[in-house]
């Protein structure tokens, strides 16, 4: 655990050398990588969404390829194609920027829903199916992908069964003046971006991941987290409650997130600190909930505030 520590700091560091003011968030999207989730950023142009993902795909010493998502793109270009090859005489499979550990797409809803589809089983199963064969991808195996939810024209919205696997939704927001005005002076990510070393290894990386389904959650803390999604499915301002996958990545993610501060075991804290960045995507709200302007946070910070938080015996075990 102190070794995962460490190393978490380590990695976290060095990300935050690039997206400075945001370490919550850089800890959050890490936390993501190690639960073996993949990661959705949404925000407005500018706010560094990219950055990040190219920072944190530096920062780990395996392979990395970004997607630039247009309305052209076909399914081929990201899962590969196969060709006929004169030389040989037969047809032989080429490998699409899907084959990498961590795979960047960017603003990913300016893709057509056919492209966008061909990443449902890769993002699922880890493996891509071209011509009646499966071929499994890299592991660990890591999407980041972006969106601006601001600029509509010429995107097509992420449909609720791509959403739903994305493990965490984050929003990076605008840094404070004392930062923006450092980044001024230094123009730090234009010249660090391109040179992010690998802070960790692939080895290590996979050793991390490893150490998460070891972390202990307890019967209070999971039943927790199950009456949080029943109450998100009996809301009456939401048509689409949380999946069970949704819940699956909470606890994943909540585990990631208790090693990071140092604990084999997982806190309502952790729950509640995470909730809406795990949860809120996957909800969907009603057409009457929208027109009163109600958010889907807002419904997770409700359903939050009217459940009671498991009590925390001596030790480490939480129960109801």
């Amino acid at each position: 655990m102190v070794r995962f520590a460490e190393m978490f700091e380590t990695l976290e560091d060095n990300v935050t050398r690039v997206v400075m003011g945001k370490r919550e968030q850089v800890r959050r999207a890490l936390c993501c990588l190690l639960s073996e989730g993949h990661l959705l950023i949404e925000d407005v142009p500018g706010t560094g969404k990219t950055t990040l993902a190219k920072a944190i795909a530096g920062s780990i010493g395996g392979s990395w390829r970004r997607i630039q998502f247009t309305p052209d793109l076909l399914p081929s270009d990201v899962t590969g194609v196969t060709v006929f090859e004169p030389a040989t005489s037969r047809f032989a499979f080429r490998e699409g920027p899907v084959f990498a550990h961590i795979l960047i797409g960017d603003e990913i809803n300016r893709a057509s829903p056919k492209t966008q589809s061909a990443l449902l089983e890769v993002m699922e199963e880890r493996q891509v199916t071209t011509d009646g064969v499966s071929r499994p991808v890299p592991r660990p195996f890591f999407v980041i992908a972006t969106q601006n939810p601001h600029d509509l024209q010429g995107t097509y919205p992420l449909p609720d069964v791509q959403l739903d696997r994305f493990a965490m939704r984050l929003q990076l927001g605008y840094v404070d003046a004392a930062v923006e005005a450092e980044l001024l002076l230094t123009d730090v990510s234009r010249r660090v971006v391109a040179s992010v070393l690998p802070a960790v290894s692939l080895q290590e990386i996979s050793a991390m991941m490893s150490l998460v389904d070891g972390v202990h959650v307890s019967e209070g803390v999971i039943e927790y987290m199950v009456t949080l999604a029943n109450a998100t499915r009996r809301h009456p301002d939401l048509r689409l409650g949380t999946s069970t996958r949704g819940v699956l990545s909470l606890q994943r993610v909540c585990r990631a997130y208790a090693l990071s501060q140092g604990r084999d075991y997982v806190l309502p804290d952790d729950v509640q600190t995470l909730a809406d960045s795990v949860l809120t995507h996957r909800l969907s709200l009603t057409p009457e909930a929208e027109m009163r302007g109600i958010r889907a946070g807002d419904v997770v910070a409700e359903v939050l505030a009217g459940i009671a938080v498991p009590r925390r015996r001596s030790g480490t075990a939480i129960d109801a």
